[in-house]
């Protein structure tokens, strides 16, 4: 018989509707995929992106920043819940927290951005994009470091700025690009079992 190997083991943090999240889910239902969802954390109660990992059957956690004293001990406490998972990379899928040193330690963590970095870093990417009035955005796949979208660049996708585009329908189109990109991104991972290169 052919060796089968086994899948990645991957832990994926959100924070709010989880459109992301379920483009991995529905991708790891297929067995060739590589990658399997262990568990899903969140920094928020009561979120679409718990309820899909439930309805899934993956175990989710909420650690929440306000439950803990100060920053630093949440970090211990989300990297805690992390290892308690062992996985093999982390993704964060609409992750609206900055991780903490403990967080990051000896870990491969993804992340995607909605603008072809290190142009618009930051919460209001597509908003700022429109702003400064380019003609090109789109979506980046990254590295995690200590900084706000700082980490090593994997792979970009292009999304062209239409002249009547609002936040709202740039948005749309850069999320299509962005799921793809993603779920590319974290299968290709999960089934070569290596880390991604720096830059």
């Amino acid at each position: 018989m052919p060796d089968v190997t086994p899948p990645a083991d991957v832990v994926v943090l959100v924070s709010g509707s989880g459109t992301l999240l379920q483009a991995l889910i529905d991708a790891s239902l297929d067995p060739a995929y590589g990658v399997r969802i262990v568990a899903v954390g969140a920094d928020r109660e009561d979120i679409e992106g718990l309820r899909r990992a439930e309805r899934a059957g993956i175990e989710t956690f909420v650690c929440r920043v306000r439950d803990f004293p100060d920053r630093g001990a949440w970090d211990e406490a989300l990297a805690a819940e992390i290892a308690s998972r062992s996985p093999d990379f982390v993704v964060t899928a609409g992750f609206m927290k900055i991780l903490g040193p403990e967080t990051l330690r000896d870990r491969t963590i993804l992340n995607t951005h909605p603008a072809l970095l290190p142009s618009f870093p930051g919460a209001h990417a597509v908003r700022d994009a429109l702003a400064h009035g380019v003609r090109v955005t789109g979506t980046t796949a990254h590295l995690v470091d200590a900084g706000v979208d700082t980490g090593p660049i994997l792979a970009q996708r292009a999304v062209e700025v239409r002249e009547d585009d609002t936040e709202e329908t740039l948005h749309e189109r850069i999320k299509v690009q962005e799921r793809e990109l993603l779920v590319d991104l974290v299968g290709r991972l999960g089934r070569d079992g290596s880390t991604p290169p720096g830059r």
